[in-house]
């Protein structure tokens, strides 16, 4: 098994908590810390090797980066990495729907496959499942609770017209 080395995540959205493989891939990213001790007993608490990961959390919430760099390591079955791939793309400051999201992937008529692909996304925020809402336009469920996704989705609203990062490479997975 890969050695696993995690740390808690502060930002000004709230406490997280950050795993990275001993190459320093992301493997797993929660949108909330309690707990995250005990997830993975045999995981390492590092700081030091979760620090490129704070660094870009710090600049997100800096409002200085509008898309991570970072390279992931989640396990998924390979639609879910379809769907995740295609979060990545969703442009920071705005939002897309389920079905908007399975016709893009190829699966019209697909979205409660892609809201359970998104559901199960293991790397909250820099794979943002956030900007995803209902066809309606009313916020859907989200893994850190719902006046989180409100607060992400209304700070990168703000920050959309503020510059981008247009040369910035998009998160990538190994």
């Amino acid at each position: 098994m890969t050695s696993l080395y995690w740390s808690p995540i502060r930002s000004r959205f709230g406490n997280f908590a950050a795993w990275v493989d001993a190459r320093g891939r992301l493997v797993r990213f929660w949108l909330n810390a309690d707990g995250a001790s005990s997830r993975d007993p045999e995981a390492k608490r590092d700081a030091a090797a979760i620090a490129h990961v704070q660094q870009q959390i710090d600049e997100y919430g800096a409002g200085t980066r509008k898309s991570f760099t970072l390279t992931l390591a989640a396990e998924g079955t390979a639609f879910q990495h379809r769907v995740w791939d295609a979060l990545v793309e969703i442009p920071y400051g705005e939002t897309t729907s389920y079905g908007v999201l399975a016709t893009k992937i190829g699966r019209p008529g697909g979205a409660r496959a892609v809201g359970l692909a998104n559901g199960s996304n293991p790397i909250g925020l820099i794979v943002p499942c956030h900007r995803v809402i209902g066809a309606d336009g009313s916020l859907t469920g989200y893994g850190g609770g719902l006046p989180l996704k409100r607060a992400l989705l209304a700070f990168e609203a703000e920050n959309a017209r503020a510059g981008s990062d247009l040369f910035a490479p998009a998160a990538r997975h190994a």
